[in-house]
């Protein structure tokens, strides 16, 4: 992250970094935090295919909703681990939707999602709506998990932890 190795730097501009670095690091955890228990909000995803879907149709199934973008690196390095656990839980009641940032191509997004064979729904954001309604994402890949009954379980800021996440689908998928 930095070019100019710490001991170079004078003490004060050592500390205003380190702060930075702090205050950083607590402004991610902050972001990954997520309180739960908030109904997801009432949302329309426009699939590539042209059909749609809404919340309250995902209702009775436990929901990834994962933003992602085809140029975020690290959006594309998880995204076989997407595919594994919508594959692994599908035929359980998960249901997973990768919606595409306002700003990514939509050739791009459907070219990945194509040559990828990604198997569960694919949604544009064109507008950036669904991304301000889902508590204004901006960074992705972002992912939150909804219970049957549409509240967010959980938020996840970066690639999440799959065996922590397969652990909590299987609990969500267990419950009535």
């Amino acid at each position: 992250m930095f070019r100019t190795p710490m001991k170079r730097l004078s003490i004060s501009r050592r500390r205003s970094l380190l702060s930075l670095s702090a205050l950083l690091g607590v402004a991610t955890l902050g972001l990954a935090a997520c309180a739960g228990g908030d109904q997801a909000p009432a949302s329309k995803f426009v699939l590539l295919d042209g059909s749609t879907t809404t919340t309250e149709q995902l209702k009775g199934k436990v929901t990834l909703v994962n933003f992602w973008a085809t140029t975020c690196t690290t959006c594309v390095k998880e995204m076989p681990s997407m595919v594994d656990t919508y594959k692994k839980y599908q035929g359980k009641g998960l249901e997973t939707i990768a919606v595409a940032m306002s700003y990514d191509q939509p050739a791009w997004v459907v070219n990945y999602a194509q040559s990828r064979q990604l198997p569960f729904k694919v949604a544009l954001d064109n507008t950036g709506e669904l991304a301000k309604n889902w508590g204004d994402v901006k960074l992705t890949p972002t992912t939150y998990l909804v219970d049957k009954q549409g509240r967010i379980v959980k938020r996840f800021v970066g690639e999440p932890d799959f065996p922590a996440l397969h652990a909590l689908i299987e609990d969500l998928l267990a419950k009535g």
